[in-house]
């Protein structure tokens, strides 16, 4: 099997198999059966190229490890810890977006602040045209479980002229192939926001708005790491969802 991550991380640096293979000084053709054969090169190989490429090992190949290395790699997934939502800097959004290949999501509430950015809401189009799937899961405006986050919040039915919001925001992208936006009726632990196997998990806490809330960006390395927690969750939510309506609009 193909080691996809090693590819994509290759095409992300622009890294080429010839330059890699001169980097680390092994004949071009091994390099390239790393990754079309899926081989696992030998230990010092596997340094070599995730320290040439500034990734990590576990994350290249998890399958080479022994369970007492995929144990100690699971901490690599965490890539950073910002406090608050708001710190996270502007470009890391447009970095988690812009990179991936085949999977955008978007689980929140509202998650306004994106939905209002006109350059994240044009790359998720053009994303989608490049054949990225892009799945946006809001919360549903009449939802008990909104009603009960806007009143955690202090701001009652502000949380569902949120959602509303979002849903006029996103306007441009409903009816575009590859883009599908859901609402669901969940109670709502973390917001994720994913590009790829990549994620910024947003932490909720009780009666703390989610701008004030922490994120983590993580990095899937493996099925059963901190990552595969938050995917499974996404699509477990996904699945219960169901297909906004193009009527549904901003109420006053």
């Amino acid at each position: 099997m193909a080691n996809e991550r090693l590819r994509a991380a290759l095409l992300e640096l622009g890294v080429s198999i010839a330059d890699l293979a001169t980097a680390i000084e092994v004949d071009p053709k091994t390099a390239q059966r790393w990754i079309t054969k899926g081989r696992a090169p030998y230990r010092k190989h596997r340094y070599a190229v995730a320290t040439h490429l500034g990734m990590d090992e576990s994350y290249l190949w998890p399958e080479a490890l022994t369970r007492e290395q995929v144990a100690s790699a699971s901490e690599s997934e965490i890539v950073t810890v910002y406090p608050h939502r708001w710190a996270v800097p502007r470009d890391a959004w447009g970095r988690l977006f812009a990179q991936a290949q085949s999977e955008i999501g978007v689980l929140v509430y509202s998650g306004l602040f994106l939905a209002d950015d006109a350059g994240i809401v044009q790359m998720f189009g053009e994303k989608a045209g490049a054949g990225v799937r892009v799945r946006i899961l809001l919360g549903d405006p009449d939802s008990p479980k909104v009603a009960q986050r806007g009143a955690d919040e202090g701001i009652d039915g502000g949380m569902a002229a949120r959602i509303r919001n979002a849903l006029v925001l996103y306007r441009l992208l409903r009816g575009l192939a590859g883009v599908e936006i859901r609402l669901h009726r969940t109670v709502l632990y973390n917001s994720i926001y994913r590009g790829d196997d990549q994620l910024l998990v947003n932490i909720h806490a009780y009666g703390t708005p989610a701008a004030q809330a922490p994120v983590i960006h993580l990095r899937a390395t493996e099925d059963e790491g901190a990552a595969a927690v938050y995917l499974t969750s996404l699509e477990r939510v996904w699945a219960t969802a169901e297909p906004a309506k193009s009527s549904e609009r901003i109420r006053p």
